[in-house]
């Protein structure tokens, strides 16, 4: 059965640098901010901004395959704690960077042992310079440009850049599936834009690189598809009348416990989130008939009051493709 992964997060490496262009205050290297007592990782009904409700952080170190073994020595799981620096990094624009930062530490001291912990501080501090340092690299003329080429020399870039903040060890620990997606996602691009090959080689060579694709990044890429079939099947199922714990053993059965938990969580988020529209709806109704009289600014003003007391800034960004 396959393990349905985690999401990947939607930033490459230069969005993230964009959207930390704004950040005003960096911690030092060598002295990252320490955490606040008592902090622990976020849990639901409990998120560290409201983007993240109903969600947990990434990098759950204690639940990985192999995580107590590393737990027990002072070696560090480079590639969770990159997943964990990106979720909480995902909050920027809710919440300030010293703020994300000291969340990160927190939820640091209580994961890792003490002697991994000073390390793991100074690769957060490190990791935070290193996104900095992407806004100045996307700046250089020489790497503008969306075709191919220049996606490629962008991507080299910033490998580059890379090592002149982490080791080896971190740099294979931290970025190598990235650098495995990337330079699959390039040389697919490579192959459907070169104008020397027909159509009948183009598929040949993407059929080669599907054949050497690594065993987790074919994992990866299947996942979406797997997810598909098996929401496909839950569908059929409620439409033959089957309950909802029909749907979780066989969204269990296909994935596993952990998919299918998360999968069921996905439904009850978007009944409730239906349930607010048709409650918002009437009511929007209802104020519209009330105020048909109204100045047209009176009647835009009662709206706004309306969505506001149900909505927070993200969701009524959501409203218009609801509203007739």
């Amino acid at each position: 059965m396959l393990k349905l992964p985690a999401p990947r997060l939607a930033w490459g490496l230069i969005a993230v640098a964009l959207a930390l262009a704004g950040w005003l205050w960096w911690p030092d290297a060598a002295s990252p901010s320490p955490a606040t007592p008592g902090s622990a990782p976020v849990a639901t009904g409990a998120a560290f901004v409201p983007s993240m409700q109903g969600t947990v952080p990434d990098g759950d170190l204690r639940m990985l395959p192999g995580a107590q073994a590393a737990l027990a020595t002072s070696a560090l799981p480079y590639a969770e704690l990159k997943r964990l620096f990106d979720y909480y990094l995902s909050a920027v624009g809710e919440q300030t960077i010293e703020a994300i930062t000291q969340e990160i530490a927190g939820d640091l001291q209580q994961r890792l042992s003490a002697d991994q912990l000073p390390a793991a501080k100074r690769l957060l501090a490190l990791y935070l310079q290193f996104k900095l340092a992407l806004v100045d690299l996307e700046k250089k003329p020489e790497l503008a440009g969306t075709d191919v080429k220049a996606i490629r020399q962008r991507l080299l870039a910033m490998q580059d850049l890379r090592s002149q903040f982490f080791s080896f060890e971190e740099t294979q620990g931290m970025f190598a599936f990235e650098d495995d997606y990337d330079q699959d996602a390039v040389a697919r691009l490579e192959v459907s834009q070169n104008p020397a090959l027909n159509a009948a080689q183009k598929k040949e060579q993407l059929a080669a690189l599907d054949a050497s694709q690594s065993a987790l990044l074919r994992e990866e890429r299947e996942a979406p598809r797997v997810v598909l079939k098996v929401e496909e099947m839950a569908q059929t199922l409620r439409a033959q009348g089957a309950s909802e714990d029909d749907i979780y053993r066989m969204r269990s059965k296909e994935l596993n416990p952990e998919a299918a938990a998360r999968l069921a969580e996905v439904d009850r988020d978007e009944s409730a989130w239906k349930s607010r529209i048709a409650s918002y709806l009437d009511e929007r109704s209802k104020l519209l008939q009330a105020q048909g009289d109204a100045l047209p600014a009176e009647r835009e003003a009662a709206l706004a009051q309306l969505q506001q007391s149900q909505f927070n800034p993200d969701e009524r960004r959501r409203l218009a493709a609801y509203e007739p």
